[in-house]
């Protein structure tokens, strides 16, 4: 495996664990990782099944002082984290390293909105679960047990997405534009592509 600059994963519509798991093989191996848009996850159940699920790992705590832990994260993008920080043996300094190596977001911030994104097909919720199963988003999950932010990330994925439209038309045009240029001076350019085409280019 050859490890890349910082791969960009987009999580909408992945599978919360399986992903995790596909993702805690990575950081372990040494391959910086970022997980975006962490709000559209997807879990499998219902969200009143993972609601209840979760209100149970709430009771969790210390008895004599809760302030000690665990830690119930609300946010999309730290329950993402923790997930992953479980499956990379992170009391040793080899998973230390590796959670090291892991950022996670809700939406898509500065830098990552200019950047490639990749997605995980052995992680979609398409491939991995049966049709007319429930299943249900992270970001409603979390919505619920606490989180407050649901309204502002979608309202800057929104902007996000609609700078990303315009870009995309431009760059649209601008293809468009050269091909029709490209057609036009074709037969100028036959005897020079064939000197290239000699050249191996």
């Amino acid at each position: 495996m050859v490890l890349e600059k910082p791969i960009v994963i987009d999580c909408r519509d992945h599978l919360h664990g399986r992903l995790a798991s596909i993702v805690a093989k990575e950081l372990l191996a040494g391959q910086k990782v970022v997980l975006v848009r962490c709000e559209e996850m997807v879990i499998s159940g219902s969200l009143v099944r993972n609601q209840t699920k979760y209100a149970q790992f709430r009771a969790k705590h210390m008895n004599t002082n809760p302030e000690r832990g665990p830690f119930h994260f609300r946010s999309p993008a730290r329950i993402v984290w923790r997930t992953i920080r479980g499956m990379v043996h992170q009391k040793t300094a080899r998973g230390q390293a590796a959670i090291g190596r892991l950022s996670t977001f809700e939406g898509i911030p500065h830098p990552y909105d200019k950047m490639k994104r990749k997605v995980i097909p052995a992680a979609l919720r398409v491939v991995r679960l049966k049709p007319g199963r429930n299943f249900c988003k992270l970001g409603d999950l979390a919505n619920n047990v606490g989180w407050k932010h649901k309204e502002l990330v979608d309202r800057l994925e929104d902007k996000r997405r609609a700078k990303s439209e315009a870009f995309f038309q431009k760059k649209k045009a601008a293809a468009a534009l050269k091909a029709k240029a490209e057609e036009a001076a074709a037969g100028e350019l036959a005897k020079v592509n064939e000197t290239l085409a000699a050249a191996g280019y």
